[in-house]
């Protein structure tokens, strides 16, 4: 019978996985761990790279916590009193080249002592430049992850990756999008807790053989002042959504988490100019272009 403790091995497992493979690929840089406790049940193993050959900061976090359920949780969730248990692994990297995509990937799990339990999780892509061919072969990638398990499931996470990941206040996503899932169980889809944990155990393991591959596609590519200016207004919008609008940045400060990993995936330089509107014909503007939900990259012709 799969349980907690099992879960949280893997995710461990799969972070050391991870992470072997992204120095390998970087080849200029090494994790640095740092194992923390939280105050209220748990903690977690935060592993941060920086200054690599290809990642300029990258994090790798583990955490497996529990305890008393805030009430603010419990009322958004529309759960009762129970104490719960959250484990994970979330990504976030911030390459230096421009032409290299910022890339987040999270896999979870939550339980309630009552007895309600789900997974959750993603992967989706931030270029600063959107190269086309790319975005379409990354959602090929993950479409051939879900239709292992259910043909439903690439159209439906899609949809949700693009509603999710979208900045309201600027009425563009975030990137190019991914999948992004929640709330999944066995009453919430026709599979069980097992196929369900070996799905998301698919999407984490996807992740390396995507990133390493678009690291090993895009780190030579020449740059200039103007690249690098743009990157960082794309970092701005990235901070941007984590502390406005997302979800799990808002779980983990809601549940004491630990502040440090909670805002690892902060870029290490981002920027703000008032108004900005990028040149017509430029590559920034053909980015903003495609910053749409809907897209449906799989088939885009340009």
């Amino acid at each position: 019978m799969l349980n907690k403790e099992d879960i949280s091995d893997h995710f461990q497992k799969l972070q050391d996985d991870i992470c072997r493979a992204l120095e390998e690929a970087d080849g200029g840089s090494t994790f640095y761990e740092d194992k923390w406790t939280r105050d209220a049940g748990g903690g977690g193993r935060s592993r941060v790279l920086s200054n690599g050959n290809v990642i300029e900061k990258g994090g790798v976090n583990f955490s497996a916590v529990y305890g008393p359920t805030p009430e603010k949780i419990l009322n958004a969730l529309q759960l009762p009193h129970s104490d719960f248990f959250a484990t994970g692994v979330s990504i976030v990297l911030h390459p230096f080249n421009p032409w290299v995509p910022i890339i987040h990937m999270n896999v979870r799990y939550f339980e309630m002592s009552e007895g309600t339990w789900w997974f959750g999780g993603g992967i989706d892509l931030t270029p600063h430049y959107i190269d086309v061919e790319q975005a379409s072969w990354f959602h090929q990638k993950l479409l051939e992850v879900c239709e292992k398990y259910d043909k439903a499931f690439y159209p439906e996470f899609k949809k949700w990756a693009d509603d999710y990941f979208y900045l309201r206040h600027r009425r563009e996503t975030r990137g190019v999008g991914g999948i992004f899932f929640d709330r999944l169980n066995d009453k919430s889809t026709a599979h069980s807790k097992s196929d369900l944990f070996d799905f998301v155990m698919e999407v984490g393991k996807s992740f390396a053989v995507i990133y390493t591959a678009l690291m090993q596609l895009n780190r030579d590519k020449p740059f200039d002042d103007q690249h690098k200016k743009w990157q960082n207004l794309r970092r701005g919008r990235y901070v941007e959504f984590n502390l406005v609008w997302d979800k799990g940045t808002k779980f983990g400060l809601d549940t004491d988490g630990r502040t440090e990993s909670i805002l690892m995936s902060m870029p290490p330089l981002a920027g703000w100019i008032y108004d900005h509107q990028p040149k017509k014909d430029s590559d920034e503007a053909k980015t903003s272009s495609l910053l749409k939900k809907d897209i449906n990259w799989l088939e885009i012709k340009l």
